[in-house]
This record gives structure tokens, sequence and C-alpha cells, in this order.
């Protein structure tokens, strides 16, 4: 009887334990805020910034923020390559290592030429490859696969990675 109880005190010990951890330790190693990166006018230089996550922590929620600031490009006053305006995020998820984004038709309506097409992605790819896991992001327009935007620059049928610049 003795050893009975001691084995459930020990069970219901383990028990706690587990629960703790589980309960109060699991948040401890994720990332409050994000790097989001732009490209300087020279087209080829990336800049990080640091931008705070808000409440929800999951790996489809972090790449859909991401993708939006990185979208959304630097604070007013900073010169940076940025999107065409009106350009959005319309969802973003993980697939694995991949990052899906969907763009709005508006990235492919102002026709800027490769440099501008490769700063803009270039900011996109590097933003979300830098959260863990990360290595390729598939960029789609209004929900369609396409080859290229209408100018023709940038490949868009295979995802990019960092290599793709």
């Amino acid at each position: 009887m003795r050893a009975t109880r001691a084995v459930a005190l020990v069970l219901l010990l383990v028990a706690v334990a587990a629960a703790s951890w589980w309960f109060f330790g699991r948040h401890t190693n994720e990332p409050s805020s994000v790097a989001v990166y732009y490209t300087k006018l020279d087209g080829t230089t990336l800049v990080p910034w640091t931008v705070s996550l808000g409440p929800a922590r999951d790996r489809g929620s972090v790449a859909f923020y991401a993708a939006v600031q990185a979208v959304a490009g630097p604070p007013a006053g900073v010169d940076a390559v940025r999107f065409p305006p009106g350009t959005t995020v319309l969802s973003a998820h993980v697939d694995g290592s991949t990052a899906d984004v969907d763009l709005s038709k508006d990235v492919g309506v102002a026709v800027q030429g490769s440099f501008n097409e490769a700063a803009e992605f270039k900011a996109l790819v590097y933003t979300l490859t830098a959260l863990p896991g990360i290595s390729s992001v598939r960029v789609s327009v209004a929900g369609q696969t396409l080859a290229t935007l209408p100018g023709g620059h940038l490949e868009l049928d295979e995802p990019l990675s960092r290599q793709s610049f």
C-alpha cells in the first residue's frame, strides 16, 4: 500500500512538472520580433530593420506578418526600392520549407523594369527566408501562378531563394 502511494506521488509530481514546463517554458524560445529587409536605391544593398510581432506566433501567421511588412517597405522617409503602390499580401502560409505568398494584382500594374522587380522581390525573399525553417518563397498573383510579371523580368513559376539573386 505504501509503495503504491509512493508511485502515485511520483507520477503526480512528474505530471505537474511536465504541465508546468508545457505551460510556462514552451514560449521562452519564441521570437518577439522579426527582421524585415528592404533594398536600398542601389538595388543590391539589403538593410534589415526589426519589427515587433503581435500575439500570434504560429509559422503561417509570422510568415504573413513578415510578408506584409516587407511589401509595405520601411518607414516613410527611408530611401528604398518599394513595391508598386497598392500592392498587398492577400495570403501567406508555410508548406514545409517554402513560404507561399499571394500578392494583389497591383504588383504587376506598374512595369518598373528588371532592376526594381529584382530589388522588391529580393527584400521579400530575404525577409521570409530569415524566418526559421524557410528556405524559399513561392509567389502567386491574385491566386494565379505566373511565369513572370508583365515586365517579364523575374521568373515566378518556381520558388525563389536567396540564391535567386
